[in-house]
């Protein structure tokens, strides 16, 4: 799946994101604009890292809706809502946090990962086995200048391959 940031005029409020599907078919959310990468994008970035093959990016790329696997993501206490959405929606909140932080702090991202995780009545995905600072935050941080180096009224192009467990 292909991922087409468009960062709009200086004065908009939203950017947006456009996911066009392996099939040609599409679907287009509007990013919130923020002082750091927007957490749409840090969905790239955790679920290319990460093997949640049911996280909110691969949803959509199977054929999903983005404003309902969005919904459900976002909703605390959604039972229906499978786990992996919830773990990769956890992962982007702690990742989001560091971010905004300015540096990585491992414990306090594992706690407020596992944090949000709980808040939606799930379990955390176990990152023990990752290192996560340079799997994941040195990943946003060089997304998020990338970002921040492109122009208003310009787009990034991000080709999404979903990681898979081995």
């Amino acid at each position: 799946m292909i991922l087409i940031a468009e960062k709009r005029s200086r004065h908009d409020q939203f950017d947006v994101l456009r996911l066009v599907r392996n099939n040609g078919s599409a679907a287009e959310i509007r990013m919130p604009r923020q002082s750091s990468l927007p957490r749409d994008l840090l969905h790239y970035v955790v679920e290319s890292a990460l093997p949640l093959h049911h996280g909110f990016l691969s949803r959509v790329a199977h054929g999903a809706e983005a404003d309902a696997a969005q919904d459900a993501a976002h909703t605390a206490g959604n039972q229906r809502a499978e786990e992996q959405l919830i773990q990769a929606e956890s992962i982007v909140d702690g990742l989001h946090a560091q971010l905004l932080a300015g540096a990585f702090d491992l414990p306090s991202f594992l706690s407020l990962t596992a944090a949000a995780c709980k808040a939606r009545g799930k379990r955390p995905f176990d990152l023990s086995p990752i290192d996560v600072q340079n799997s994941l935050f040195e990943q946003a941080q060089a997304l998020n200048q990338q970002w921040q180096a492109i122009p208003y009224c310009s787009t990034l192009s991000l080709d999404f391959r979903p990681r898979f467990a081995a």
